[in-house]
């Protein structure tokens, strides 16, 4: 027989049997109480800019935003703008010349010799009384002053084989001007007849000037070349610094030079810092040929006219005195000669120099014409009186004109 106890629960069924007794009674409670909602944060609805598909502005921390709030991360300081670099100056090729660019502003310089009647300069005369026009137009006197300097001059001298006076005179105002000169002057002295001939280069001794003039005793060709020789004077003082001086003593006739009188009277234009001071002889012959009826044994027998001819003669003297602001004589007796001498170096030892910037500044190489003017304080034109309170009557001697210079020089 067997012998039936009753079954003992384990401690393990104990555990179960009482966690699911918990639970029952947890579930009972809760059922038993009312409902409690819980509020929630409604979370916000999406922006039309997030409902396209645009992201958001980053947060304020500077970085983008995450599940646990924004993302620090340091914020970069603005980039200042770059700054332009000059550009760089290219490497010079080997065997290129190098160029440079340069703007010359114009400045045209004006020697003016105000005289009396008699050829006396006059002196103590002030900027204001001094008007300038170019081609008419007023204007701006930039530079003023009286000055007073040795001179730099050539004799050009007319040595042919013609009638006797017109050699007496050449060589009679040659010697009474190279007695006029002064120590620190510089002078030479170029004659003519077929071409010109160098007697004696610049020098500031007046014995070379005398030596060279008795070389001229036995003339040698009969041509005139006025304007071959002339042309070669300018040539040889353009490179010489300053102002310059030519004191041509000649009858003013050409016979047979390459250069024409249009060729000649341009390069007389452009001389820069050139006056012509010109001195006419035989006049003395020539008026007594005229009033005699002989004047056709001064000319050639090829000759049209003489009178003609000598008339055009002068008016190239005179031309070419005017045009550089230098003067013209034509002297009848030899006693003239030292009054006219004395008062060329009055005029270029004594002048007023002016200065300035022309209010046409192109370069176009055309011939500007320029008047000068004395005008009291009140803008009329300016009187002078002697002693006596009697009119004094002056004359103003001034080139008028030059020529622009063109671009390209």
């Amino acid at each position: 027989m067997f012998l039936i106890q009753p079954h003992k629960a384990s401690s393990t069924s104990k555990v179960n049997t009482r966690f699911h007794f918990a639970l029952t009674l947890v579930a009972s409670v809760l059922f038993l109480l009312p409902p409690v909602v819980f509020a929630q944060q409604p979370s916000p609805s999406p922006t039309p800019t997030a409902q396209q598909g645009q992201q958001n502005p980053a947060p304020d921390a500077g970085g983008p935003g995450g599940d646990l709030g924004p993302i620090a991360i340091p914020r970069k300081s603005p980039e200042e703008p770059k700054k332009e670099e000059p550009p760089r100056k290219p490497k010079p090729v080997e065997g290129m010349p190098q160029y440079s660019l340069h703007i010359n502003v114009p400045l045209v310089t004006l020697d003016v010799g105000v005289l009396t009647k008699d050829g006396q300069f006059v002196p103590g005369l002030k900027e204001g009384n001094f008007r300038v026009l170019e081609d008419g137009v007023p204007q701006k006197i930039t530079g003023f002053n009286q000055t007073q300097a040795p001179i730099t001059a050539v004799m050009l001298v007319e040595f042919a084989k013609n009638f006797y006076n017109f050699e007496y005179d050449a060589l009679n105002a040659s010697y009474t001007f190279a007695s006029t000169l002064k120590k620190d002057d510089w002078i030479a002295l170029i004659a003519y007849d077929m071409r010109p001939h160098m007697l004696a280069d610049f020098t500031q001794d007046k014995r070379n000037i005398f030596e060279g003039l008795r070389t001229l005793q036995w003339p040698m060709s009969s041509e005139t070349n006025l304007f071959d020789a002339l042309y070669d004077t300018i040539d040889r003082l353009e490179g010489v610094e300053g102002r310059k001086y030519i004191i041509l003593i000649s009858s003013g006739r050409d016979t047979f030079s390459k250069k024409t009188l249009d060729q000649t009277l341009k390069k007389v234009q452009g001389a820069k810092d050139i006056a012509i001071y010109s001195i006419s002889t035989g006049q003395a012959l020539r008026n007594y040929a005229e009033s005699h009826g002989l004047m056709s044994y001064l000319c050639p027998i090829t000759s049209f006219s003489c009178g003609t001819e000598f008339a055009q003669a002068d008016n190239q003297m005179r031309t070419f005195a005017r045009m550089t602001g230098g003067k013209y004589w034509a002297p009848l007796f030899d006693g003239q000669m030292r009054d006219i001498f004395g008062e060329l170096a009055q005029t270029i030892r004594n002048q007023y120099s002016l200065a300035y910037h022309p209010t046409n500044p192109a370069q176009d190489g055309s011939w500007r014409k320029i008047k000068v003017e004395l005008v009291a304080p009140d803008g009329k034109p300016l009187k002078m009186r002697n002693e006596k309170g009697k009119d004094v009557k002056y004359q103003i001697i001034a080139r008028e004109g030059y020529r622009a210079k063109r671009e390209v020089e």
